[in-house]
């Protein structure tokens, strides 16, 4: 299946059925008067939280939505039936915008969560409607009014507690791969990964979601590479695992430039809590990992994020995902920060975002 974060729809909820002009008409009955019913209330067009969706593909192959007209009104007094809605099933985590004004119209979190984001029309009087004591016989009936007709963008934002970053081939898919049952392509060239990815990772009898996303390179917010545009996949995530080469040419450059990516594409991302390792260390000789090691603690006092007075900026952890050196140390770290940000939550009485199995 292939993996889509945003669509474009339109929708159109439902018409208003027409009220009815009618009168009473039976064998011996005098002056029955009107009787004509009122019309059914068009169909909403609803967006609702799905189970077992991960993507919007299915917007690919349908992107026109409309809810049904209501039922016209009958006589006897007999009041037409409501339309049906027009329901869009997405992925937990997508968000409902406006297309052109970025209007922030729904940001949808949990399974079953339902919005209605455009309402149908209202049913219209019947002729009985508008009897009155000087107006015995009425032969006036309302039409429905129009549904509501707009274009939305949906845009996925996967909910993850932990996000991957870094440059192209640092190792984010061989580290997911190795945590959980997530199986990413890994080969031996930059922008291996194209699509943003997920794993269930179990530490110490707890679980949290790993995220993996296509890597950055420098001028990313630019469009240069794949672009940031896959960063709105971390943007709900408790903390970062920033992955840095130590095979690389320069361990402190190559964190700047994935650090001033984030800074620029905002959102927060920046100041999130992050784990920083380098990769790869069972490629290099003591010599080599002391020296980029040295170099990355460097960049991590001038480019890190910022930390809370008295509190100290902890030491890049060493990572081989394949040799499966460091691993526990980086999953544990995650997990405590993981675990810190859903207490801060929690502490303010807001949902929290987290996987439950």
């Amino acid at each position: 299946m292939k993996f889509l974060d945003q669509a474009r729809v339109y929708i159109r909820s439902g018409d208003g059925g027409a009220g009815c002009v009618s009168f009473r008409r039976e064998k011996f009955i005098e002056f029955g008067g009107p009787d004509g019913g009122d019309g059914g209330r068009g169909g909403d067009v609803v967006v609702e939280c799905s189970p077992g969706l991960n993507t919007l593909i299915d917007f690919r192959y349908q992107q026109h939505f409309k809810a049904k007209t209501g039922v016209h009104g009958m006589g006897k007094n007999r009041a037409g039936g409501r339309g049906a809605d027009a329901v869009l099933k997405v992925p937990v985590g997508t968000q409902v915008f406006e297309e052109g004004s970025e209007d922030l119209l729904a940001d949808l979190k949990h399974e079953g969560e339902r919005v209605v984001v455009a309402k149908g029309g209202n049913g219209g009087f019947g002729n009985a409607h508008f009897t009155t004591s000087t107006n015995r016989a009425p032969r006036r009936a309302n039409p429905g009014q129009p549904g509501i007709e707009r274009t939305i963008v949906l845009r996925l934002k996967l909910i993850a507690d932990v996000g991957l970053v870094g440059l192209p081939n640092a190792g984010k898919s061989t580290l997911l791969a190795a945590v959980s049952a997530a199986r990413p392509k890994i080969a031996d060239y930059p922008f291996t990964t194209l699509h943003p990815g997920l794993g269930v990772v179990k530490i110490d009898d707890r679980d949290f979601v790993l995220a993996d996303i296509p890597g950055l390179i420098e001028g990313a917010h630019e469009g240069n590479g794949l672009g940031d545009r896959f960063l709105g996949h971390v943007e709900r995530c408790g903390a970062l695992v920033h992955l840095v080469d130590v095979t690389g040419d320069h361990a402190g450059s190559a964190y700047r430039t994935i650090r001033k990516e984030l800074a620029a594409y905002g959102g927060g991302i920046s100041e999130k809590a992050e784990i920083v390792a380098l990769s790869k260390v069972d490629a290099v000789d003591e010599e080599t990992l002391k020296l980029q090691r040295e170099r990355l603690k460097r960049a991590m006092r001038t480019y890190g994020p910022s930390l809370t007075p008295g509190a100290k900026r902890p030491p890049p952890l060493d990572l081989s995902a394949v040799a499966g050196q460091g691993v526990k140390e980086v999953l544990r770290a995650a997990m405590n920060e993981v675990e810190a940000s859903r207490a801060r939550v929690a502490a303010v009485g807001a949902p929290v975002e987290a996987w439950t199995a």
